[in-house]
């Protein structure tokens, strides 16, 4: 497979811009996941699945680089999950290709959100939790945050990219 230079470009930019969001984590998960769903969705439309997987498999490690979440000091395991989980959203969005982008980026949210849920919520978390020393009101809260967040921020940032995606390839099909 040959990757084209304006392909790692454009990856090196997404992955950029990915890695800049994870600065605001401290304001809402909200915002960062969605913005890391966004670009992922935009990566696999752009850039295609290959070149979107390493923005979803190099985003958990900086991520936890970059604010140091205690669930995943506690419980490392949860890295590789949402490297899992990113990447089930990027082959989704990807083999989905004569689907309408609202109907893949939907079954996307909701493939991610159930593997994350049952890797992260019903299998590590129950398995090592009570190992971890985190309080179990901690424990509680990341079951949420790995299933049902993961799921509202994968819809927020596939509708962000059903508006963004058909303006920024008009522009770029204009230059």
């Amino acid at each position: 497979m040959k990757i084209s230079t304006n392909k790692i470009a454009l990856t090196a930019v997404l992955l950029a811009l990915a890695i800049a969001s994870q600065f605001l984590k401290n304001m809402s998960v909200y915002v960062t996941g969605s913005i890391i769903n966004l670009i992922l969705v935009m990566a696999v439309l752009f850039v295609g699945v290959g070149c979107a997987s390493i923005i979803a498999i190099v985003t958990p490690i900086t991520s936890f680089i970059i604010t140091g979440s205690p669930i995943m000091a506690a419980m490392p395991l949860v890295i590789p999950a949402v490297m899992i989980g990113n990447e089930v959203l990027v082959l989704v969005v990807g083999l989905l290709k004569k689907m309408p982008l609202p109907v893949k980026v939907v079954a996307a949210a909701v493939v991610k959100a159930a593997v994350m849920g049952l890797l992260i919520s019903l299998i590590i978390i129950p398995v090592f939790g009570p190992a971890s020393g985190l309080p179990e009101k901690a424990l509680t809260a990341a079951k949420v945050t790995f299933s049902l967040t993961q799921l509202i921020t994968a819809l927020i940032g596939g509708a962000l990219a059903c508006i963004i995606f058909p303006l920024v390839k008009k522009g770029v099909n204009t230059l």
